[in-house]
């Protein structure tokens, strides 16, 4: 049994997990969870509850002018440590949403020197691993698609990287955090390729970032499920996590032309792109 560690003197982290969607963030909470001092899961809704509490604190309502910024602050900051206040024992907590990534002022403004991981993947990848999903299910249709049953692997591929589609604005809000001027100590790419990779060696660029302890971490005995969520959205195995980390070959089911469409989109991998010095695993 690990030690327990004595929290009453220590103040809670509050760090960040965003990026691209089938680019690792699952992977990397299940892993984290490994560790007795931290609380990590699959996204939550605490980014967008503070979207509706930004919104009515804002011009939206017609009493926001009795309302200050330091207010505005106060109450964004304490739906975040209210919102985990019920997980007492954790030291470091992991928040995950592909919105972190388009609020990198907002998130240091709230906790200055912010830490926010990035988990990125080739995007033709990313595209045919969201494919592989839709293909399980030839008897049902996903809300990832707002239930349309007249859909191409060509249009769910438009839908999905759409600037408002799930990986479409996942990517702009990534690429806006790696070229914002919050990047520089404040965000780390975390690349699906090293993290399925070696994991033990990305792993630990990971708590060098975070500035937390080590922790020796079993990557071939690793747990998480979200089945629920899963089914509601109708996409089983959308959070599927395989016991034993791995990196494992295999051929892309979409049509080479759309593969090949993505395949100089990783803006992450051409060093004369990182003028922030952002680290990159």
């Amino acid at each position: 049994m690990p030690a327990t560690t004595d929290l009453s003197n220590s103040p809670r982290k509050f760090h960040f997990i965003s990026g691209l969607p089938r680019s690792g963030s699952t992977l990397l909470a299940a892993i984290l969870n490994q560790n007795p001092r931290f609380r990590a899961g699959m996204t939550s809704p605490l980014a967008d509850i503070m979207g509706v509490v930004m919104a009515e604190a804002s011009s939206k309502n017609d009493f926001s002018f009795d309302v200050s910024n330091e207010q505005r602050v106060a109450l964004l900051r304490g739906l975040v440590e209210n919102f985990y206040s019920v997980q007492a024992d954790a030291g470091a907590v992991f928040d995950t949403s592909r919105l972190w990534c388009s609020r990198m002022q907002l998130l240091n403004t709230l906790f200055p020197g912010v830490k926010v991981i990035a988990c990125v993947r080739q995007l033709g990848w990313v595209l045919d691993s969201m494919e592989r999903l839709v293909q399980r299910q030839p008897v049902s249709v996903s809300k990832v698609f707002r239930f349309d049953t007249n859909t191409t692997v060509y249009s769910r591929v438009e839908a999905l990287t759409d600037p408002r589609g799930m990986v479409g604005f996942a990517y702009q809000a990534t690429k806006e955090a790696f070229y914002g001027q919050y990047a520089r100590n404040h965000l780390l790419m975390l690349t699906y390729e090293s993290l399925a990779a070696d994991p033990a060696t990305a792993m630990r660029a990971v708590y060098q970032f975070l500035g937390e302890p080590w922790f020796e971490h079993d990557f071939d005995h690793i747990e998480y499920n979200a089945d629920e969520f899963d089914a509601r959205v109708g996409m089983p195995g959308l959070h599927s996590v395989r016991p034993k980390v791995q990196s494992i070959e295999r051929q892309p089911i979409l049509p080479r032309e759309i593969f090949g469409r993505f395949a100089n989109e990783a803006f992450w991998a051409d060093p004369r792109n990182n003028v922030h010095q952002v680290p990159i695993v």
